[in-house]
């Protein structure tokens, strides 16, 4: 029953978390934009928030062992409670990372790799925008645009740090941290993943060969014994045993008819 909710569940979750992403988004790129805007915002993440830990009451309801649900699952219980803890929006954000990620691990490979290409994508788009949040009215702040925050982000993941841009906040450093973290092993996962799918194609490439191999073989053998029944059926027939076969030779005489005297 889970599993079957989970599959279903997979793809609205995935759409509202996009939404989630834009609505994010929104207030920080345009600050200045009508409040209403800001509030429509707001309304979105909670809503999305809610669907959430909507999906994760039920999840629980579902599941046969509820104690042992918890225990195995507790950045899901996180996630959930982290925006009522503390209502900071980034918080909000990282809890719909956190449960889309759960959703990537439900996929097989291929899919796999592509949700945490997209992971690593918008993993450094949000946090572009949270360092932009952020350190944008720091007064020694040197993030002040996306662009820069873009550029910071991408140079924090992949651990490059040029230090042309950096944070000088609190907040902002420990944003640092976790991005580190999360990229390294991000892109650890990708690697990992890409190097599985070519051994996995190598090896099935390998068990054909195999088996062109075996059935080459097998002809191979075929192809003798023919050869050998061949060259007995058409091998010369020894002189001793071209005579009056056995059968026929053990068959007696039949006498004529007596011949009339002679004169």
């Amino acid at each position: 029953m889970m599993e079957s909710w989970e599959k279903r569940t997979q793809t609205p979750l995935l759409i509202l978390a996009v939404a989630f992403g834009v609505a994010y988004a929104v207030p920080i790129v345009a600050p200045d934009a009508a409040r209403s805007i800001h509030e429509l915002c707001l309304a979105v993440e909670w809503v999305v928030w809610g669907a959430f830990a909507l999906d994760y009451a039920v999840r629980l309801a579902l599941a046969p062992h509820k104690w042992h649900f918890v225990r195995h699952h507790p950045l899901d219980l996180l996630a959930v409670l982290l925006p009522l803890v503390q209502p900071l929006r980034l918080l909000r954000l990282v809890s719909t990372l956190l449960l889309v990620g759960r959703r990537a691990r439900m996929a097989p490979q291929v899919k796999l790799t592509t949700y945490v290409a997209g992971a690593v994508v918008g993993l450094m788009m949000f946090g572009s925008l949270a360092v932009l949040q952020v350190e944008r009215n720091a007064p020694d702040g040197n993030i002040k645009t996306l662009g820069d925050a873009v550029w910071w982000s991408f140079t924090t993941m992949t651990t490059v740090g040029y230090g042309d841009h950096a944070p000088k906040t609190g907040l902002g450093r420990v944003l640092a941290v976790g991005l580190m973290l999360s990229g390294i092993a991000l892109l650890g996962v990708v690697t990992a993943n890409i190097a599985a799918w070519f051994i996995s194609r190598f090896e099935r490439d390998d068990a054909v060969e195999r088996r062109h191999t075996e059935l080459l073989e097998a002809l191979t053998r075929e192809v003798q014994e023919l050869r050998a029944e061949v060259s007995r059926l058409s091998a010369p027939v020894p002189a001793s045993a071209q005579g009056t076969p056995p059968e026929i030779q053990h068959v007696r005489k039949i006498p004529g008819p007596p011949s009339a005297p002679r004169a």
